[in-house]
């Protein structure tokens, strides 16, 4: 039902394209994006693709019938003496088989390594997922402040323009020189080059944006809010700790699926010395029309006669059989040049290889986490020096610009207040993307961070894992 909304709403989209751009907010364009991406859609495919694997898996423990059939026409007969031969001109045979297995080691193995399978998969998707909205949100905020940085450049501009056009009045009325003229004019030229690179950059990271959430190309769109309404989020937002469980990281979790993997195909090479035990049926129907030559067989003629007598007799008819036979076969693996030996020697030394990689892992992991924690407080703290700067900074441009006007400064005052104004709220734009990338990145780390409608198959997985462990 979710999903038929998200499509719902994604043909929604198209369908209003010539008429007005669609409102996204960060919820719903993670919404779309874990339900349309490609690559979210390949995970769920592969997830289908390995419960027919399962499935496969059982129908080796199913009864199995065959059924073939003959048909042969003698068109020379076997002789055991010359002039003698015996055999039937036509032959008709038919036979079924049924074969049940009763003991099959390997198979019951292979059904639990399918189970776990089946549960890498889901795995797969899952970090497929964790990745895919780990990328959307930095893209989000991304755009968010490339957004909001035009914003405070264009702001900018028109202050520095409103500042040209004032020296060049007062140039004119004798007040201003030249120089304070072409030092504001300066400055104005060399902030469009700015924008215009920012401008660019909007469009780079929309284009990025929209190949996440598989949007047609025709469809525009804009996003709901600005990166300031983050801020009182981000003041708000309880700092996490360094010190937490980071069990559900995707990359741990895929190196434990696989090496149960590892443990599933061990059995797995173990069993396969154990005998097999299958219980059989055979039932064939056969028919020929044997032909006898009895005057052959008693020497030339009938009743002993000689060139006179009748010709010899003969009797031609179909001979039908319908044999039906059951049993059980027992097959014992005694020798088979010691493969599965060494088999058994190189998983174990994969396992060994994994749980050294594991242990690698975890202490990668917990300097990632070290890291990313680092990086919240540290924005954070920014967030807190910048917001001050930028109080401070639109302070002492208000003097400046008085002074200006009043003759009392001079241009490059003006002009160094004005780009100490346009840096402080550009910091304080970038540390609040730095606070929020940073904690999109700790949630893809501990494994958390999106949320989604899981698959049947995915609900699926943990009952049926539990009933084949049972």
């Amino acid at each position: 039902m979710k999903r038929s909304i998200i499509a719902l709403f994604t043909v929604l989209c198209v369908s209003v394209a010539g008429a007005q751009p669609v409102s996204l907010s960060l919820t719903k364009a993670l919404e779309i994006a874990l339900s349309d991406n490609p690559t979210i859609r390949v995970a769920d495919l592969e997830i289908e693709r390995q419960d027919w694997v399962k499935k496969q898996s059982v129908g080796n423990l199913l009864p199995s019938v065959s059924v073939s059939g003959q048909y042969s026409y003698s068109i020379v007969k076997q002789e055991m003496a010359k002039g003698l031969s015996f055999g039937a001109d036509n032959s008709i045979s038919t036979s079924a088989q049924l074969t049940l297995p009763l003991f099959a080691p390997s198979v019951y193995e292979m059904l639990r390594m399918n189970q776990t399978q089946l549960e890498q998969a889901v795995e797969s998707a899952r970090s497929s997922k964790i990745t895919l909205a780990n990328e959307v949100k930095k893209a989000y905020y991304n755009i968010l402040l490339a957004e909001q940085s035009l914003s405070v450049l264009k702001e900018s501009e028109k202050s520095i323009a409103e500042t040209v056009a004032n020296t060049e009045a007062m140039y004119k009325q004798g007040l201003a020189s030249e120089y304070d003229l072409l030092t504001a004019q300066v400055q104005l030229s060399n902030l469009k080059p700015t924008i215009l690179q920012t401008e660019t950059s909007i469009r780079t990271s929309k284009l990025l944006f929209r190949m996440y959430l598989g949007l047609p190309s025709d469809v525009e769109f804009t996003l709901e809010g600005t990166l300031d309404d983050f801020a009182e989020e981000v003041a708000a937002a309880t700092v996490p700790t360094n010190e937490i469980d980071y069990a559900n990281n995707a990359d741990l979790r895929a190196l434990e699926i696989q090496s149960k993997l590892l443990e599933h195909q061990l059995k797995m090479t173990n069993a396969s010395r154990l005998p097999t035990v299958a219980a059989f049926s055979t039932f064939m129907f056969s028919g020929n029309d044997n032909t006898m030559d009895f005057g052959s067989m008693m020497g030339g003629g009938a009743m002993g006669g000689g060139s006179g007598s009748p010709a010899p007799s003969t009797k031609k008819e179909w001979w039908w059989q319908h044999p039906l036979s059951a049993g059980i076969s027992i097959s014992i693996p005694l020798f088979s040049g010691g493969k599965n030996v060494n088999k058994a020697h190189e998983i174990r030394n994969s396992l060994q290889q994994l749980s050294l990689q594991k242990d690698y892992l975890k202490q990668s992991i917990g300097v990632q986490v070290e890291n990313s924690f680092n990086a919240i407080l540290t924005a954070r703290e920014k967030m807190a020096a910048n917001e001050i700067t930028v109080r401070q900074a639109e302070k002492a441009y208000e003097i400046a610009e008085v002074r200006y006007n009043a003759g009392a400064g001079t241009i490059l005052e003006l002009n160094s207040s004005e780009l100490s104004l346009t840096q402080a709220r550009l910091n304080y734009s970038q540390a609040i993307y730095d606070y929020l990338a940073a904690r999109a990145d700790y949630e893809k780390i501990i494994g958390e961070g999106f949320e989604f409608a899981p698959t049947e198959e995915e609900e699926a997985a943990e009952p049926t894992t539990t009933k084949t462990e049972e």
